[in-house]
């Protein structure tokens, strides 16, 4: 269904537009932008996750592919515009979800495998229980101190997680024969999102990825810039089913004109966090983007210099343009959205602008704390989701605001539509945190790049002057008056891990 009406007015005028698509874990969404950043048209499909097995989560492809051209449609024609008038289309993709199929027919080997998929949790597990991981430790361990290279220090404390692509790929050659057998004959081709589109958009004319959406595999090595040949035959993974990787802000050729009716530019392929970082105009060193989707992400971007760190943070390319390489530091924590969702199901609150008035109408959550179970930062597929603490007395704004506080002490995210969390959210940090007008900064950062690529606009400072802040929240309380909640909620965390 459209999510937006076109703009009232006659015929469609003959200026340039650029299309931003975000094809995200809960739906897939098209803005048409013009060249002042303003949306004329939009629409929004929901997306469908499938659990055929418990801890299993997938995509049907074709449902997707026709959710992906259906939406654009929508919205060029909400827009009141016909498609010779697009200049581009930049596509934003969830991360690490992937698919594989045969080079040869096209087909599918299986469904897209989730980037929440916890199929491969007894692989990851019993590799990081493992004596060679422990040796692979030692080994860049000396390394890095033997040469001061931040080269050696990830792989000195590497740890591998299900959200990964790089065990559930592994996972996929080990219990799928057709997909192993293809791989023997170099006739498997592996993809995320964005590859499949690409793939299905030219009619398998075209076949390649960009270099946010390689790193954020964690199969690509973002200091050498290259998919990793140690990883994959540690993983048992043949080094031919790997796309070739391209500039992020690139012209990747034109979608079929069978599919839209005329060959329509393809000028960006970008992951969402990434892409949401673009959108938010966060070029320079110390730019610090926070969302919260159905993850919630912290990036950092520390420009040319990639930085590896041992505190749940991960070094990820944020964008190549031409010469330019962006680097950035990443934490995450995953189903924050689905944990608001659900309490929205089971008749917590009515509407989600409920919640920040739920949590202002009681002096705190009276010792009840929520701990969702989705993998918070102890990288742990059983954890199991629980409230603690709860009493007689408690109510559902207790429950609202726990589940609120449980983000926000993540210290990572901040529900851009939610003032409580937000200005806990800068409370906790200590630092102004700016709203964006447009929320959804994947889409608008997609359309910047494909308009960067396609001259609709010239440079990022160009791109800076179209920004528009909603609010800002300053820091209000100190961070000690947080504590004894924080302390409590960290037990809870604690209590509820290898469940």
């Amino acid at each position: 269904m459209p999510c937006g009406q076109p703009e009232s007015g006659g015929a469609a005028a003959p200026a340039r537009y650029v299309l931003g698509v975000d094809v995200g874990s809960t739906a897939v969404k098209c803005h048409v932008y013009d060249r002042a950043a303003a949306v004329r048209g939009s629409s929004c499909r929901k997306v469908e996750s499938l659990y055929p097995h418990p801890g299993w989560v997938e995509l049907d492809p074709e449902v997707l592919w026709s959710q992906f051209i259906g939406v654009i449609k929508e919205a060029v024609q909400a827009a009141g515009l016909h498609m010779r008038q697009v200049a581009g289309l930049g596509i934003s993709t969830q991360r690490a979800t992937f698919i594989t199929w045969h080079r040869k027919t096209g087909k599918p080997f299986h469904n897209f495998i989730s980037w929440q998929d916890l199929r491969s949790a007894e692989l990851v597990n019993s590799w990081n229980r493992s004596l060679l991981l422990k040796v692979i430790h030692v080994i860049f361990t000396i390394l890095h101190f033997l040469t001061g290279n931040d080269r050696y220090l990830a792989p000195s404390f590497l740890t591998f997680s299900t959200h990964q692509t790089s065990m559930k790929l592994s996972w996929v050659f080990k219990n799928i024969p057709e997909a192993d057998e293809a791989a023997k004959k170099n006739n498997c081709c592996f993809g995320t999102v964005d590859t499949w589109l690409l793939y299905k958009l030219t009619k398998g004319s075209v076949y390649a990825t960009d270099y946010s959406n390689a790193s954020s595999t964690g199969i690509f090595e973002p200091f050498t810039k290259c998919w990793n040949p140690t990883l994959s035959n540690l993983l048992s993974i043949p080094m031919s089913v790997y796309p070739p990787v391209k500039d992020t802000s690139f012209s990747f050729g034109s979608a079929d004109s069978e599919i839209f009716g005329v060959p329509v530019p393809i000028m960006s392929l970008v992951a969402d966090q990434q892409s949401a970082m673009f959108g938010e105009c966060c070029f320079l060193p110390g730019d610090v983007k926070l969302t919260m989707g159905t993850g919630g992400f912290w990036n950092i971007n520390t420009g040319g210099n990639l930085y590896a760190s041992k505190r749940d943070l991960y070094p990820l390319i944020g964008w190549k343009i031409g010469d330019e390489v962006v680097y950035i530091t990443e934490g995450c924590m995953s189903d924050i959205g689905n944990a608001i969702k659900w309490a929205q199901d089971i008749n917590l609150f009515t509407n989600v602008d409920e919640t920040a008035e739920m949590a202002r109408s009681i002096v705190d959550s009276q010792g009840v704390c929520f701990v969702p179970g989705f993998q918070v930062s102890a990288n742990d597929p059983y954890l199991c989701a629980s409230f603690m603490g709860l009493k007689p007395t408690t109510s559902r704004s207790h429950l609202v605001r726990a589940i609120l506080e449980s983000v926000a002490f993540r210290a990572d995210g901040g529900v851009s539509n939610n003032s409580f969390v937000m200005q806990m959210t800068s409370d906790l940090i200590n630092k102004k945190i700016e709203k964006p007008a447009n929320t959804d900064m994947s889409s608008l950062g997609a359309a910047f790049l494909a308009g960067l690529a396609s001259g609709l606009w010239t440079d990022k400072e160009q791109l800076k002057k179209l920004r528009r802040i909603e609010a800002v929240f300053e820091p209000q309380k100190d961070l000690e008056e947080y504590r004894p909640a924080m302390d409590t909620w960290k037990q809870a965390v604690k209590r509820s891990l290898h469940w």
